[in-house]
């Protein structure tokens, strides 16, 4: 059969996808690849240890382009897709976890929920400063009671007259939560477990009554910025809404959707930079009078964290080209994302059994990625939410 447009998705992305990914991915990469070693390598264990959130380093990636990389030219983003937004998140993933996390927070959520649901004059006011680094963004969901119930959640919105609307409650697990210039805050204005009794606002951090909270002191992606956001009779004009009065929890589903691409990217990224350092410490590394990696244990493992490697990044990108093709790909992004996800936490607990002690210390690079692996499998949906998710649908399409 020549057409792929009769085939099943996954047949039409093998018949359509270039596997060598093209010109344009391969730049992208060598200038996110070079940006990473330049501006983030010499810093990582510094900011890890202080638990510094490098925001003058966030408006530089806004100048490079990595901030708005899915956003179109006329609002001052790059007008790229996904396969470059993938390699993007990868590249500076492999050398630290907590940047690749904070670029994907602001790029898929605040970002891609204002570009997605946002009006002309929302996309026109909140685009180019996010897009340029200008202004960070945040995004909040989570709250201290609802997790993975995100339908009973207490940060409510209401009504003030005709035209403003009282947010009351507190956001937690918020990246950027502090540092954050403006936030999509999904608020309850209807009954408990209404999937229409939920909405979001774009509210801004000089917003009287908005504030940042406690921030977390993590195990891992410790510079990523992880912190509360307080609600206290912020007061919010209705321009600030994003759709409709009701459409908020709909909007936060279609959002994690192509969220879980950008965390499987990110798992991709960690997974690389564990295995690339293992494969050279394997190969310096000399016991009995040979490098370990002549050993079939070694060898063995090698093998297995790159056929991971190798699985994860096909998934990814099979989803991100059913995103860039607009196709409905809620349960490719969750498969992408559970395996990544998982795959990610494998291969760094190997990276750090290469090494041995010396991978249990902070003079190698494994015990960092071996931390920031285990976020992968809990943020934007555990890996049994992705089970829910993929499941569900299975049972949809039979």
């Amino acid at each position: 059969m020549d057409d792929s447009s009769t085939c099943s998705p996954h047949f039409a992305y093998l018949c359509t996808m270039d596997l060598t990914l093209g010109e344009n991915v391969e730049m992208v990469r060598e200038s996110a690849r070079s940006f990473a070693q330049k501006h983030i390598a010499p810093h990582v264990m510094e900011w890890d240890e202080s638990q510094h959130f490098p925001v003058d380093l966030m408006r530089a990636m806004g100048e490079q382009g990595f901030l708005g990389v899915l956003v179109p030219e006329e609002y001052g983003g790059s007008g790229l897709g996904y396969q470059e937004y993938i390699t993007i998140v990868d590249e500076i993933a492999k050398v630290c976890g907590s940047i690749g996390l904070s670029v994907a927070a602001h790029n898929s959520l605040c970002t891609g929920h204002i570009m997605q649901f946002g009006s002309d004059e929302q996309k026109l006011k909140y685009l180019p400063k996010l897009a340029s680094g200008e202004w960070i963004g945040a995004w909040g969901l989570t709250e201290p009671g609802t997790g993975s119930d995100a339908g009973r959640m207490k940060c409510v919105a209401e009504k003030d007259g005709d035209d403003h609307y009282i947010i009351n409650g507190t956001k937690n697990w918020i990246t950027h939560g502090i540092s954050g210039d403006v936030a999509v805050v999904m608020t309850r204005t209807g009954e408990l477990l209404d999937s229409h009794g939920m909405t979001a606002f774009i509210v801004e951090r000089s917003t009287e009554g908005f504030t940042g909270g406690k921030k977390e002191n993590k195990l891992g992606m410790r510079a990523s910025e992880t912190a509360e956001m307080i609600f206290d009779n912020c007061r919010v004009h209705k321009s600030q809404m994003l759709g409709n009065e009701g459409d908020g929890f709909i909007q936060a589903l279609k959002i994690l959707d192509g969220g879980r691409i950008s965390i499987a990217a990110l798992s991709i990224g960690i997974a690389k930079g564990a295995y690339e350092a293992s494969v050279r410490y394997s190969q310096e590394r000399e016991q009995f009078g040979k490098p370990i990696s002549s050993f079939q244990a070694i060898a063995f493992k090698l093998a297995d964290m790159a056929t991971k490697i190798e699985a994860s990044e096909l998934l990814t990108r099979k989803a991100g080209w059913m995103k860039d093709s607009g196709m409905k790909m809620t349960k490719n992004s969750a498969i992408a994302k559970y395996y990544a996800s998982e795959a990610c936490v494998e291969v760094a607990t190997d990276a750090v059994q290469i090494f041995g002690g010396y991978g249990y210390t902070k003079d190698f690079p494994v015990e960092k990625f071996y931390r920031d692996s285990k976020l992968c499998t809990i943020g934007e949906g555990t890996s049994e939410i992705q089970k829910v998710v993929i499941s569900r649908q299975l049972l949809k399409e039979s």
